[in-house]
This record gives structure tokens, C-alpha cells and sequence, in this order.
């Protein structure tokens, strides 16, 4: 199993998007979450650290500016997705990456206490 350290630069940019009120309450993660072409259509006009910034996980030993690098995404890479941060919590808890499943679970909590 892969082994995440967590990626402050895109808890920082969670929190400032979630402060700037740019998120989606309601989706279904599984039909808004990037698919390989918007992810590649992303990398297009932006570099690797603004895609590097939607993902709360960075894959250890992964090589830097691959997607192999980067993992936990949270947003549709335009907004943050209140589904996307909880399947980060779900995932993160489920194979026990501590500081990624925390890191989402405030950021959900700042994101609840934001939007209401």
C-alpha cells in the first residue's frame, strides 16, 4: 500500500477557497470528481503546482510533476466539493493515512460552519 505525507499547500488553498465561498454542497463525487481528460485539460493552462493544490495527499517515493504524485483530490479542480472532502475523510480512515483523514475532516468542518 502507498505510503501519503499531506499536502499543506492544498489544505491552505482548500481553506481559501472555502473562505471565498467557491464549493459545491450538494454533488455526487462520483460524477463531478476530474476524470483523466479534465485533469489533462488542467495541465494544459496550469502548471503542476496549481494541480498539485487540489490534493490533499502526495504518494511518497512518486515522482515529482506525475500523477502518480498526487492523490486525494477534493474539488472539481474549480471548487471544492463538500462529497469530495468526505470521500477524502472515508478513504484516508480506511487505509489509515492519519494526518490526510484529519486534515479533511477539519477542512469539512470548516466548510459546514462556513456555508451555513
Amino acid at each position: 500500500m502507498a505510503s501519503y505525507s499531506l499536502n499543506t499547500a492544498a489544505v491552505a488553498n482548500a481553506r481559501r477557497l472555502i473562505d471565498a465561498h467557491q464549493y459545491a454542497l450538494n454533488s455526487d463525487w462520483g460524477d463531478v470528481q476530474p476524470k483523466a481528460d479534465a485533469e489533462n485539460a488542467f495541465l494544459e493552462s496550469h502548471s503542476w503546482g496549481e494541480y498539485a493544490a487540489w490534493h490533499l495527499g502526495l504518494t511518497e517515493g512518486a515522482t515529482d510533476e506525475t500523477k502518480a504524485r498526487y492523490a486525494f483530490c477534493y474539488g472539481d479542480l474549480r471548487r471544492v466539493h463538500r462529497s469530495g472532502l468526505i470521500a477524502c475523510v472515508y478513504r484516508a480512515a480506511e487505509w489509515r493515512h492519519k494526518d490526510v483523514e484529519l486534515a479533511a475532516h477539519d477542512l469539512l468542518q470548516h466548510l459546514d460552519a462556513t456555508s451555513r
